[in-house]
């Protein structure tokens, strides 16, 4: 199958994160063909004038429409675009030179109709963000590649970085309403299709994460409040692993607690998972002050995650409440 890939890229009100990334799309090495489809979410300081900077150099579609959320701004976007197979990427990445060659070249060696790649802190990022990318990235806090590269069956994409091809969008309709959240959903409703999905580890982007301490704080608690909920959805999915960022914080409770009473051994514990997070942070960011900042974006993500999947958890399986009417932030209303 002769594969033509159209970029899918929603933005709302950033237009200088649009220029940021159409201009590493001209440092894209590759002979292959390809579009660029931004759609507008309901904008009020729109990208129009800065794709028209563009045009010359780039295929580019534009689109704008109401504001109706992510998750349908990239349908939107697919089923509007001419390729067969869409790539779909946040506003705030950068491209690097090899990306599409690299995804084409693993989709030619083992076709997949839906891949994810992973994200990486780009040198210019501000020391905060090079935290919280490390927080978000590390194999030994709650972010990390979702999957492996030996389990390629079950690997969940993630829409900053995601594949899909044009018979696997048709077959499942696309993303949800709920958001975040709706990129998982996805992936369940693919396999359940039968479609397959991987990791392709050398596509990766940067990701700039426009994000402060406290945004960083709030999406992290809705990441923990929306994974509930799809355990609901989608029960055989359910993991153990779930749970650990709400177990951290209980254990760490309970460590402060028996140090108070004179046994100090958990405490410790916890005291050794920091000295290896330090020493990872230090190994990965070459900066004492990113490393501390890391630190600190690992004890919020904990914090955020856990409490909100705790709070998630009790509403749903407890109280039983329905997730849309409890939580309608997490859901865009279609107009």
């Amino acid at each position: 199958m002769q594969l033509q890939y159209s970029f899918i890229i929603p933005v709302y009100n950033r237009p200088d994160e649009v220029d940021e990334l159409l201009a590493s799309f001209k440092t894209m090495e590759t002979q292959l063909d390809y579009e660029i489809v931004i759609v507008e979410d309901g904008s009020t300081h729109t990208s129009k004038h800065i794709v028209e900077r563009y045009n010359s150099y780039l295929n580019i579609s534009y689109f704008f429409k109401e504001n109706t959320g992510p998750g349908d701004s990239r349908n939107f976007g697919m089923q509007h675009a001419k390729g067969n197979y869409f790539i779909i990427l946040d506003s705030d990445v950068i491209m690097p030179s090899t990306y599409l060659s690299e995804v084409d070249k693993s989709l030619k060696a083992n076709y997949v109709d839906c891949f994810g790649g992973p994200d990486a802190a780009h040198h210019s990022f501000s020391d905060v963000q090079k935290a919280i990318n490390f927080a978000m990235t590390s194999v030994i806090t709650t972010g990390g590649i979702r999957g492996n590269k030996k389990a390629v069956d079950k690997f969940q994409p993630r829409s900053f970085n995601m594949g899909i091809s044009k018979k696997a969008f048709k077959a499942s309709n696309g993303f949800g309403r709920i958001h975040p959240g709706e990129d998982p959903d996805l992936s369940i409703r693919l396999w359940n299709l039968g479609f397959k999905t991987k990791l392709i580890p050398s596509a990766v982007v940067y990701h700039k994460r426009r994000i402060s301490w406290r945004k960083f704080q709030q999406q992290v608690r809705k990441f923990g409040l929306v994974r509930p909920i799809l355990n609901s959805w989608h029960p055989s999915t359910k993991k153990l692993t779930y749970w650990f960022p709400s177990a951290f914080i209980i254990g760490f409770i309970g460590a402060v607690l028996f140090a108070l009473l004179g046994v100090k051994w958990p405490i410790l514990a916890y005291g050794l998972y920091f000295l290896i997070a330090f020493l990872s942070a230090l190994f990965t960011t070459k900066s004492i002050k990113v490393t501390l900042m890391a630190l600190w974006a690992i004890c919020i993500q904990f914090m955020g995650y856990g409490l909100g999947f705790l709070e998630s958890t009790f509403a749903i399986r407890i109280l039983n409440k329905d997730p849309e009417t409890h939580f309608p932030k997490l859901f865009f209303k279609l107009k």
